[in-house]
């Protein structure tokens, strides 16, 4: 992140929300509200900059597409969207279902632009978005501009995950350490170095109750040595925004960093069940993204 400026990675995270709503079927994930959280402007100039860009992206496909139109949805489908989506449907997924089994808050880490709270004003759910200063005074102004409300079960909770400790500002916030939580990371392992990621993760053990847990989505070890175009493309794309990707993972090594917490992975989906989740039933160009990974872990 730049110094003084919001997320690149939120906006355009809540860009291919907005974009996937509206153009893609049948659609893995829907988010009715992202549209109203970017300005006409940015959304024309982002479709720009895609279509001007695809040389970046596939050389070779210059001459492949008869409009901008068809340009945009190529590199969103196959380059942008797959991981932002898949993660949030998977994520909210699971929170719906611990909510029904008692959870009663939902602390949602680098929310970004996120429209949980919005879409689903739930009763006897708190939530907590914590993230970045700029990234969360952005928000604040985008809400401001779309005349949202703020729920009242929403909390925000500004930290940076690099420089803070995370839980004073939760506890400050009003969260309840012995009440049943769900966790989500999603977005943020990428792009942390592995030291900040498990400094992160030691400062929320101790806010877990028994049968609190936490989802995240991360890279695995063949990352950086990756011969994917796109997932090259994805690197190098992070590298030019300012926010690099710097860290990828073994699920053995972060079964052991977990295991440590007393957080067991209950569920690790892998990109080959990804795609059968969530893409199998597309005759589209999206298709899970190579070498990303959920994992679900509980505390016990």
């Amino acid at each position: 992140m730049k110094p003084n400026e919001p997320s690149m990675t939120a906006l355009m995270s809540c860009f291919v929300r907005a974009y996937h709503t509206e153009h893609d079927t049948p659609v893995i994930f829907r988010d009715d509200m992202a549209r109203q959280l970017i300005t006409d402007e940015e959304y024309k100039q982002i479709q720009t900059f895609l279509a001007n860009g695809l040389g970046f992206f596939p050389p070779e496909r210059l001459d492949a597409f008869s409009s901008d139109e068809e340009k945009v949805k190529w590199i969103v489908q196959t380059q942008l969207a797959p991981t932002p989506l898949a993660r949030a449907a998977y994520t909210e997924r699971i929170v719906q279902h611990e909510k029904r089994l008692g959870a009663t808050q939902y602390v949602m880490l680098g929310a970004g632009l996120d429209t949980f709270a919005f879409r689903h004003p739930h009763r006897g759910l708190t939530i907590f978005e914590v993230d970045h200063p700029n990234t969360q005074q952005f928000k604040r102004e985008r809400l401001h501009m779309a005349s949202w409300n703020m729920p009242s079960g929403l909390q925000l909770v500004a930290a940076d995950f690099i420089k803070d400790d995370v839980a004073p500002r939760l506890l400050a916030a009003g969260f309840r350490p012995s009440e049943k939580t769900v966790f989500s990371l999603l977005g943020v392992s990428y792009y942390l170095e592995k030291e900040h990621f498990y400094r992160l993760l030691h400062q929320l053990a101790p806010l877990m109750t028994e049968g609190s847990s936490i989802v995240f989505d991360f890279a695995d070890e063949q990352l950086f040595a990756s011969p994917v175009k796109r997932v090259q493309n994805t690197l190098a794309l992070a590298r030019q925004s300012g926010e690099p990707m710097k860290a990828a993972y073994s699920l053995e090594e972060l079964e052991k960093q977990l295991q440590h917490h007393r957080l067991f992975i209950f569920e690790h989906v892998s990109p080959e069940q990804i795609q059968a989740e969530f893409f199998s039933n597309r005759n589209d160009d999206l298709t899970a993204f190579e070498h990303v990974h959920y994992v679900h872990a509980v505390r016990k």
